[in-house]
């Protein structure tokens, strides 16, 4: 299937359809080959397979476990929202982030988190008190996509929210 409009008016095309099968999705694997050949990541290091599986699933409204050039045009302006975002904090340009820069990162995306919750994502994302740009994106895709499960969930909008033991269990580990 091919996507009318695309191809040469659309330089993500050419990334895209490069790994893309003859169904034009891309899996967890062809999307971090995809990235790693567009240069999205500047000089940091590439993108693992668990990111590029998690920033699939945050955008795989049909449960598919693939990703159509839609989704990845979507993907890709995230990207670099982050990528901006990660260079603005990376003051010392050493390619990673302090615990307070995260902090920073995060409050700029408009997330208002206890201190507990953001030492919780340091612990969970920094080696030796630092992160870097894949774990910086792992991070922001998580809490893109729990903070929509959660508030999908919270219909008093009041910040709380109920759920099902197997809800639960689906929105944490499909992460």
């Amino acid at each position: 299937m091919a996507y009318p409009g695309y191809g040469a008016a659309d330089p993500l095309w050419g990334y895209f359809s490069a790994v893309a099968g003859a169904d034009q999705q891309i899996d967890a694997r062809e999307l971090q080959n995809c990235l790693t050949t567009s240069g999205i990541a500047g000089s940091y290091q590439q993108f693992s397979l668990e990111t590029a599986r998690i920033m699939i699933a945050m955008l795989d409204r049909d449960f598919s476990g693939k990703m159509g050039f839609n989704e990845f045009k979507e993907l890709w302006a995230s990207l670099n929202q982050w990528k901006q975002t990660f260079m603005t904090y990376d003051r010392d340009r050493s390619g990673t982030v302090e615990p307070h820069e995260l902090h920073a990162a995060i409050s700029s995306f408009g997330y208002t988190l206890s201190p507990a919750a953001l030492n919780a994502l340091v612990k969970r994302y920094s080696t030796n008190g630092r992160i870097n740009f894949d774990d910086f994106v792992a991070c922001a895709v998580r809490l893109r996509s729990l903070t929509s499960a959660f508030q999908a969930r919270d219909a008093q909008k009041n910040g709380w929210a109920q759920f099902q033991y197997d809800d639960f269990i689906q929105c944490v580990m499909c992460l």
